[in-house]
């Protein structure tokens, strides 16, 4: 067997005995503590005629018969009535009976009236018993089996003896709990904060000195922790050394593309490469945002951002483009809404797919973009719904992530980035706001933006 697995085993293991052995002094310090000092009037009526009338006969039995006798007839009372019995002679001397060492202090206490006690629950009671010859007896008698609780203990004082073992057991239960689960439900709230994009989260240091298996646990996952950091570091470092790097020989491309048109003159190839080289442009833009926009980047300044009039500048920008190919894009707006957010970011999300849908309908068609309550409260949406041959059910999630096209004529068509949403989607989830495309009937889809209202101000 593995070491580690031997050191949680044990801990385990004599968890386990100590509740077993704390449980069991609890229970038997409980019963006795908590033993009856006394009984009722009744019980000690109903014993005292049982050793009157047993004692008589044992005594009748003694002096007729002698001492065995006496001791048989005593043990086949005892068998009958579950009643344990000692005859004892005036001074205390044990003349029948077994067992009667428990009965030792009871010849003297005894007096004229009975002398009752009780013994774990149980109750004894002495008298004494005058013989046909004239000598006195001493006859003690303890209850050995009954029905229902010991005299004296009630209903009440079974459920508090029995109440205090299982408290103390429940309580060693929790903390053994406790110790075996705290550092897994720490590791999981440090797991949920990597998730999110923390990546300088690590779990407690006081963790990894356990030597156990959760101790093992949790330096592992801090190492994971920093190996993940420290690879996302170099991905965007590269990210950023790739984009500028790149930007020095595009810069020296378009100066050698406009010494080239002096020289040569107006040619159809040289508009190609100028198009290209502007897409080249925008996709290092696109890719240094990004880079910027990581959930584990530096976090960017908020204010409050009047959405309403962020969207209704998009769509007046976005009329133009449409209006040369046929089109329109509608705006219906049923307030006027505030977000706490960077407007220029925003501003980037919302034109990213506003572009994207004017990029992508129908020659002639129009692009709808609405701003209404969410319906979830404190929350406003942007539909913003295009009229293009949508995209496949299947890859409706997938257009969210950098670089993806749909491998379609919708891509070919057009020769998007695939950055563009990508980019709107970050933008978003740093905002608290969530995302999401549907294929609309009977052709088109459908990007709905949602984002939490800021009530600061009077006229959100």
């Amino acid at each position: 067997m593995n070491i580690r697995i031997r050191s949680l085993f044990l801990k385990i293991f004599f968890w386990f005995w100590a509740t077993v052995i704390v449980t069991g002094i609890a229970l038997v310090a409980t019963w006795i503590i908590l033993q009856p000092k006394n009984v009722t009037s009744q019980s000690q009526t109903n014993l005292a005629d049982v050793a009157w009338v047993s004692g008589s006969s044992t005594v009748d039995t003694f002096e007729r018969q002698g001492p065995f006798a006496a001791s048989t007839y005593m043990g086949r009372l005892s068998q009958k009535t579950h009643v344990k019995s000692c005859l004892f002679d005036a001074s205390g001397e044990v003349i029948a009976g077994s067992d009667c060492a428990t009965f030792e202090s009871a010849p003297a206490m005894v007096g004229e009236n009975p002398v009752f006690t009780v013994r774990h629950g149980f109750v004894r009671v002495a008298v004494r018993v005058s013989g046909k010859s004239g000598r006195e007896y001493i006859y003690a008698v303890e209850a050995t089996e009954h029905r229902g609780p010991p005299p004296g203990i009630g209903f009440s004082g079974i459920v508090l003896r029995w109440s205090v073992p299982f408290l103390v057991s429940g309580f060693i239960c929790y903390l053994l709990t406790r110790y075996l689960t705290a550092p897994v439900l720490r590791l999981r709230e440090a797991s949920q904060h990597l998730a999110a994009g923390d990546l300088s989260t690590r779990a407690a240091a006081g963790m990894e000195r356990r030597r156990d298996e959760l101790g093992s646990l949790v330096r592992d996952f801090n190492a994971m922790a920093g190996r993940i950091e420290e690879l996302v570091s170099r991905q965007r470092q590269l990210i950023y050394d790739i984009s500028h790097e790149l930007r020095s020989p595009l810069a020296r491309l378009n100066v050698a593309l406009d010494l080239a048109r002096q020289r040569k003159g107006s040619d159809p190839a040289f508009d190609h490469m100028e198009q290209d080289l502007e897409r080249l442009n925008e996709m290092i833009e696109r890719l240094l945002t990004v880079a910027k926009l990581d959930p584990s980047a530096t976090p960017v300044p908020m204010a409050q951002v009047d959405l309403t009039e962020l969207v209704s500048q998009i769509v007046r920008s976005a009329e133009f483009e449409l209006q040369e190919r046929g089109g329109s894009i509608r705006l219906s707006s049923q307030g006027q809404y505030f977000v706490q957010g960077n407007a220029q970011l925003l501003h980037s999300a919302v034109e990213n797919v506003v572009r994207n849908a004017v990029r992508y309908t129908g020659a002639g068609n129009s692009v709808d973009v609405r701003l209404e309550p969410a319906g979830a409260p404190a929350m406003v949406r942007i539909l913003v719904r295009d009229y293009g041959i949508g995209v496949p059910e299947s890859e409706l999630a997938k257009i969210f992530q950098p670089f993806y096209r749909v491998a379609d004529d919708r891509n070919r068509e057009t020769g998007g980035t695939g950055l563009g949403l990508a980019i709107a989607d970050r933008v978003i989830r740093i905002h608290s706001g969530t995302i999401s495309a549907r294929n609309a009937a009977p052709s088109g889809l459908v990007v709905e933006i949602r984002l939490p209202l800021d009530f600061n101000s009077p006229k959100s």
